[in-house]
């Protein structure tokens, strides 16, 4: 699935989407360059599993938690700046198996063989300053609900 973007609130609103689709357990790994929209998508995912906390780039702590509805878990990793991921090792793949966490993973090139097979992979590419490409490979549960909202 490929979507248009043509707006910051734009990007908060398909994430958005996403996140209030989300049961736990899922694995999103975000793809695309740095400024094209990653940690955007990610503050309209937590909005949508109720995040009450503001969501902040990972990029100089690798790792935040926030705590959304229904007990969920938000596990927000960001491996730009990470040379090895020993030491993250132990701690992703607990994320990545708990039914009440929803994992997202920016720059998970250095990890992917211990990502799941079945993730949410989502690569956003920037065609201007304004405008993004997302692409979508996800679950009939989450492209059924960017249809409805987006009207594809």
């Amino acid at each position: 699935m490929i979507i248009s973007i043509n707006s910051e609130e734009k990007m908060k609103q398909l994430g958005q989407v996403i996140g209030a689709s989300l049961i736990g357990g899922e694995v999103i790994e975000l793809i695309g360059d740095v400024g094209a929209g990653k940690t955007t998508l990610t503050k309209g995912i937590a909005a949508g599993l109720n995040v009450a906390e503001t969501v902040q780039s990972p990029s100089f702590t690798i790792s935040r938690e926030y705590n959304g509805r229904d007990n969920l878990k938000l596990a927000h990793y960001d491996f730009y700046r990470l040379v090895d991921a020993g030491i993250m090792i132990e701690e992703i793949k607990e994320s990545i198996d708990d039914e009440k966490t929803i994992t997202i993973i920016e720059w998970g090139e250095i990890i992917k063989n211990i990502l799941p097979g079945d993730r949410v992979s989502i690569k956003i590419t920037a065609v201007s300053d304004n405008d993004r490409q997302v692409e979508l490979s996800a679950s009939s549960q989450i492209t059924q609900a960017i249809n409805r909202e987006f009207s594809l």
